[in-house]
């Protein structure tokens, strides 16, 4: 075990895309030729053993800037989201197919001996590992933060939990769903009289996903310079916390509790949705030039001089009369008029689009925020595309979402140089799988 393991680690230290920067212990891509499109994370890997949203849209970014994501899945069964449908396309999830982009998939039974040294293996040529186990949990089969730095102390272990590592919670599995009634803000979605609401995507798993993927970032510049890895502790109910933002401040600051305002603004007025005659449009005015431009736009312009509604204070005072007001003069035109009526007004205004306007809208097109790609059992998909661009690459040649063990072999051999032998006596005692076509 130690001498494969020794083995494993001189790969890391002198294959031929791992060299020393700085004599600091940086693992980089050796700057080559022709490298006006390369990605920053090129020559970088990334052992995910994360399932379901926070972990792999953090590690899909991350692979969406070039790194290899070697994605650790469970023999038969794999991540979770493989089977949250409908909808299905074939046999694939689109949960599934929607955040694993840019990745490789092996299939190791990692409650077997054979499997945890594995992923050790694995873990000594990688530069980053992420996982979201309940704590404990890895450090009992051998593969917790203080078992891989013993063998890779180069490693940005990434831990993505639902609580923290310890603590009253600690223990307690982690879902979106509860962290974010938990964290409050479940408390402060939903109409101002009515129930609490769930957000309609699955905000607290996304928000730590780019916390998690900000702080491995953090930590390869650490590494830089240092030389050494290190530990990140990362979780849905902190995340969420943090993401309060200023509802929280109003509290911290002021003991001003928070409540439900359905699409409306505490502190801004107006800033909300109205109903039109066919739709919703939202519209906002952050100050009282904005304010008097919509009640031009409105043909309501006794408002502008109105002593009850001459600053945005006032109008918060007086918001259930001046919402009134304006919520009659919008019902009565369709959404497309007050579109084009507000068009070039300087004011923040939009339509509430369902998933088919989203994707015909304009500006999104020009996003270029529709992904597509080709996979390999069921054609051709599209995904959101990522969110940002960046003046000296571009996001090409996008791998699809991989197929359960699709890579097994092809990582076993290439990253790990196992002979054929040992890869067959792997797969004949179910310690990986490889994918096979039904």
């Amino acid at each position: 075990m130690l001498a494969a393991l020794s083995r494993v680690a001189a790969l890391w230290r002198s294959g031929p895309l791992s060299v020393r920067g700085g004599g600091r212990g940086l693992r980089t891509g050796r700057p080559q030729s022709g490298t006006d499109n390369m990605k920053p994370l090129e020559g970088l890997k990334i052992l995910d053993l994360t399932r379901v949203l926070a972990g792999p849209f953090a590690t899909m970014n991350l692979g969406d800037l070039g790194a290899e994501v070697i994605k650790v899945e469970r023999p038969g069964v794999g991540d979770d989201t493989r089977t949250w449908g409908p909808p299905f396309v074939g046999s694939e999830s689109t949960y599934f197919l929607s955040v694993n982009r840019n990745k490789k998939s092996i299939a190791v039974n990692i409650k077997d001996p054979k499997g945890v040294k594995i992923i050790k293996e694995l873990a000594a040529v990688c530069d980053v590992f992420v996982e979201n186990y309940v704590p404990g949990k890895l450090s009992k089969m051998g593969l917790g933060y203080e078992d891989i730095d013993k063998i890779a102390p180069h490693i940005i272990y990434c831990s993505i939990t639902g609580y923290g590592q310890t603590g009253p919670m600690s223990q307690r599995a982690g879902y979106d769903a509860v962290a974010s009634a938990v964290s409050g803000l479940m408390h402060i979605t939903g109409p101002e009289d009515g129930d609490p609401v769930r957000p309609g995507v699955a905000m607290t798993d996304l928000a730590t996903g780019l916390y998690a993927y900000g702080a491995i970032l953090a930590g390869l510049i650490q590494r830089h310079k240092t030389g050494k890895g290190l530990f990140i502790d990362c979780n849905l109910l902190s995340s969420q916390v943090a993401c309060l933002s200023q509802v929280a401040a109003n509290y911290l600051i002021s003991q001003k509790e928070a409540q439900r305002w359905g699409t409306a603004h505490g502190s801004i007025v107006p800033y909300q949705a109205f109903k039109t005659k066919d739709g919703y449009l939202v519209v906002g005015s952050g100050n009282n030039q904005q304010f008097a431009t919509m009640c031009k736009i409105l043909n309501l312009p006794e408002l502008i001089d109105d002593i009850k509604y001459k600053t945005n204070h006032l109008r918060v005072q007086n918001r259930k009369e001046l919402i009134e007001i304006l919520s009659a003069r919008f019902a009565e035109e369709k959404t497309s008029k007050w579109l084009n009526l507000f068009e070039g007004s300087g004011i923040p205004y939009g339509p509430i689009n369902n998933m088919k306007n989203v994707f015909a809208e304009p500006q999104v097109l020009h996003n270029g925020l529709v992904m597509e790609m080709d996979h390999p059992t069921v054609g051709k998909i599209a995904v959101p595309g990522p969110a940002v661009r960046y003046s000296k690459f571009k996001m090409s040649a996008v791998r699809p979402p991989p197929l359960l063990g699709q890579h097994t072999v092809h990582i076993l051999k290439e990253v790990l140089q196992y002979d054929d032998h040992t890869i067959r006596d792997l797969l004949s005692a179910g310690v990986v799988t490889q994918y096979e076509a039904k």
